[in-house]
């Protein structure tokens, strides 16, 4: 699975002049800033002229107290080193009633809705999407517990430490305290926090009267309405190579009310004696997962279904990621792949077609 947030998508005309020359143009602010070991971008239109960048923040920070796994505060961090029952503070019924994302004002509530969408996206994908696979993501270097490579692979340490992964059979939900079968199991949202949290934003500004907007979280984007420019906005997908820039990209889309995510394996990985390890991990297998797809860009209503999306596809391998999108009549992707050559090709859904900017 992806295990930081790397940015996969570019931007293109997001900021305009704001001259007060047109009507779009003269009522969009722009935020940003640092987030969830990324950057985060957000553009949005209000007549009131209003700055959120404080709430933002604000958000942000009560967020990542709940999933960041490289805060050894935080309530996930808190529930992986716990050897005992973990206590939630409400209970999976009442839990199961809220809307997503979460309420912000129950603490360890986004870490709980967390777990309930995991859940769902771990059976709809077969276990390509699995959270519990922590364990290995750090014994493959590439965890919170610090990036180093695997001089020699232990393949008896893999396999035990696959006897910790698999959502549904190594935790539940007991009244109002989450078990697990061994305290060695551990949980990493980051393949869906950012996108859930880049949701949990659309919401903050819908609640505003915000209409037009874009929210984007190292690469995880929620558009809603048009740009400064009165059109849907274009969101670039990079070519996926260690060596390229934010500005080299392979795809334009257009996007409205819609979410776009990008998973791939291009840009963090290590060698060792000529063998490539990506941060994406197999939590069948127990092993980094390498094939010929590159990058996985997936289109959803939701932020949160599209990042969790990507990540299983980037798991599943191109052919079978292709197949499970297509048959989702919700869901759009475009995948990058190398040929045997090492010359880069795409496969895309049908529905996609509409979406490309033509070069």
């Amino acid at each position: 699975m992806r295990t930081n947030f790397l940015l996969f998508c570019a931007f293109l005309a997001l900021f305009g002049c704001r001259d007060g020359s047109n009507s779009h143009v003269a009522t969009y602010i722009h935020l940003n800033g640092d987030a969830m070991g990324t950057t985060y971008h957000i553009s949005y239109r209000d007549s009131l002229g209003r700055s959120f960048q404080a709430p933002v923040d604000s958000i942000l920070e009560a967020f990542n107290k709940e999933v960041s796994t490289y805060d050894s505060s935080s309530v996930i961090s808190r529930f992986n080193r716990s050897a005992e029952p973990f206590e939630l503070g409400f209970t999976a019924e009442e839990a199961s009633t809220w809307t997503i994302p979460a309420p912000g004002d129950r603490p360890g509530a986004h870490f709980v809705s967390n777990y309930f969408i995991s859940l769902d996206y771990y059976h709809r994908s077969k276990g390509a999407f699995d959270p519990t696979v922590m364990p290995l993501v750090n014994y493959w270097g590439f965890g919170y517990q610090g990036e180093q490579a695997v001089e020699k692979v232990d393949s008896a340490r893999v396999d035990s430490l696959l006897d910790l992964v698999g959502l549904d059979r190594v935790l539940a939900l007991e009244g109002s305290r989450m078990t697990k079968i061994s305290p060695a199991v551990q949980l990493d949202f980051n393949a869906i926090a950012p996108g859930y949290c880049v949701d949990l934003l659309g919401k903050f500004f819908e609640k505003r009267g915000i209409r037009n907007y874009l929210v984007e979280i190292g690469g995880e984007v929620l558009a809603r309405g048009l740009n400064d420019k009165g059109e849907p906005w274009n969101i670039g997908i990079n070519t996926p190579s260690p060596d390229a820039g934010p500005e080299d990209i392979k795809a334009v889309v257009r996007l409205k009310d819609r979410a776009l995510a990008t998973s791939g394996n291009y840009r963090k990985f290590y060698e060792v004696n000529g063998m490539k390890y990506a941060h994406t991990i197999n939590p069948k297998t127990g092993y980094p997962e390498m094939s010929n797809l590159l990058s996985a860009t997936i289109l959803a209503p939701s932020c949160t279904e599209a990042d969790a999306m990507a990540t299983a596809c980037m798991v599943m391998g191109l052919d079978q990621a292709f197949g499970f999108i297509s048959s989702q009549s919700h869901l759009d992707g475009y995948f990058i792949f190398s040929r045997p050559d090492g010359s880069l090709d795409i496969r895309h859904t049908q529905g996609m077609e509409a979406l490309l900017v033509a070069e």
